[in-house]
């Protein structure tokens, strides 16, 4: 072969390879294209759910959530009972919260799950979950195919279409190899079972609405290297790396994340950012972790403004240090928590965001230099002073103080003064049995 057809021949399958490679990139760059396309219909979707879900007076939720708490402890609601279902208790079943007392005493709450949707207090309250749908058992707990996940698994029960109830055949852990995409209108329920998930993934609700997560344990959440998942059952893409929150809300709305309990996640336990808002979190245990809770994750997403939150009847417990929660704008109602353990400090924030702390139980630790339950972030006294952060029946102990902040009358009203929250002496009291319940099938959970 001479020099002049060897180099003939070269350059033809250079070109052969040139061309197939400008084929890739068209296709690829295509694909992007429509990927782009897919989660900017999704946000929009999401964006315009958010809007709706936001109450134009969010003191009159505050109220609500105050006037259950007032009602039950004074006795008269007619279904105060004795609640059970937390470990090392095994007496009567005793209801020390609006929450518990609408559901947890029925022994054939098993016969009924749909009942809790009734039982949602704060700004979470619209949500129902997958009420109306069928039941979804989960009988496997692999997570081995996460494009075309197996029928019986959790990732295949949350990327189904329409509202569903998934409930768990037996105890199982759960290991995620990638984030879990939810799709709206679903019940993750681990009533009766013991389900952990626990040691990979996350749960993620991205642009999405109307979750309830309950009775579940989420522990050892791991950052994931992210690729191809299934996110519904006529879509799968590319993912990014995953943060490694235990439970992750973008853009989601009418959220109720209610007995969870939560410990060690790469990143948050639990991170509500862009623009999520009608959430309530509520009866839960966290523990071990450093930043707990970030509603809204930059100064520069104004749209923020919208985000509503309750954080009520939950346990901040050992091993924790900050971020309980730290928010950016929005209007968060934090009520009748106990606050038992922290390092640095219990509530942060920046970007003038509206905090009311109402008889939640501050407990500060032992250093002199982490007394303050509140902290501002990057921001000087001259700005964070017009920031409305109220404390109103907060019981401090060692020491602990919340600076407060802006107008004093901003979570006041005649109703509120009617019928007002309980105070911080009673706060280990509503959260007694925070966290997941040992609920069994026939008996009061």
């Amino acid at each position: 072969m001479s020099q002049t057809m060897a180099l003939n021949r070269l350059g033809s399958i250079f070109l052969v390879f040139f061309l197939l490679s400008c084929v890739a990139v068209i296709v690829n760059a295509e694909n992007d294209t429509a990927e782009d396309e897919y989660w900017k219909e999704r946000a929009a979707v999401a964006m315009k759910i958010a809007e709706e879900s936001v109450h134009p007076n969010p003191q009159e939720v505050t109220e609500e959530i105050n006037a259950d708490v007032h009602e039950l402890i004074m006795g008269q609601n007619s279904t105060k009972r004795k609640l059970r279902g937390s470990k090392g208790y095994d007496g009567p079943c005793e209801a020390t919260n609006p929450i518990d007392a609408c559901w947890r005493c029925d022994p054939d709450w098993a016969d009924n799950r749909e009942k809790i949707v009734d039982c949602v207090k704060g700004f979470g309250k619209k949500t129902t979950g997958g009420k109306g749908g069928p039941i979804y058992i989960v009988t496997d707990d692999s997570d081995d195919d996460i494009v075309n996940p197996k029928p019986g698994t959790l990732r295949d029960a949350v990327i189904q279409k329409g509202p569903l109830w998934i409930i768990f055949e037996h105890s199982m852990v759960i290991r995620l190899q990638q984030e879990l995409m939810v799709t709206s209108d679903k019940t993750i329920d681990g009533r009766g079972a013991n389900v952990v998930i626990a040691f990979g993934g996350g749960i993620t609700l991205q642009y999405v609405k109307n979750i309830i997560i309950t009775n579940i344990h989420v522990k050892d959440i791991e950052s994931k290297a992210g690729g191809m998942i299934r996110d519904c059952v006529n879509h799968f893409g590319f993912r990014t790396r995953s943060d490694g929150d235990g439970i992750s809300l973008f853009g989601a709305s009418n959220v109720w994340i209610d007995h969870v309990s939560m410990a060690r996640c790469d990143d948050g336990l639990i991170d509500a950012i862009m623009s999520s808002t009608a959430i309530t979190i509520s009866n839960s245990h966290f523990t071990d972790h450093n930043e707990a809770m970030l509603f809204g994750a930059s100064n520069s997403y104004s749209q923020d403004k919208i985000m509503q939150v309750t954080v009520a009847f939950n346990h901040f417990g050992q091993g924790l240090i900050q971020r309980m929660p730290r928010c950016r704008f929005g209007f968060f109602h934090v009520v009748n928590n106990d606050y038992t353990h922290w390092i640095m400090y219990a509530i942060g924030g920046n970007m003038n965001p509206t905090i009311i702390s109402q008889g939640n139980r501050y407990i500060a630790p032992e250093s002199h230099v982490a007394k303050e339950v509140t902290k501002r972030e990057y921001t000087d006294e001259s700005e964070w002073k017009h920031w409305n952060w109220r404390s109103e029946g907060d019981l401090m102990v060692n020491g602990a103080y919340f600076v407060e902040s802006g107008d004093p009358n901003v979570a006041k009203s005649e109703k509120i003064e009617m019928l007002p929250f309980k105070p911080g002496t009673l706060a280990s009291t509503l959260t007694r049995f925070s966290g997941a319940l040992e609920c069994c099938v026939g008996q009061p959970c």
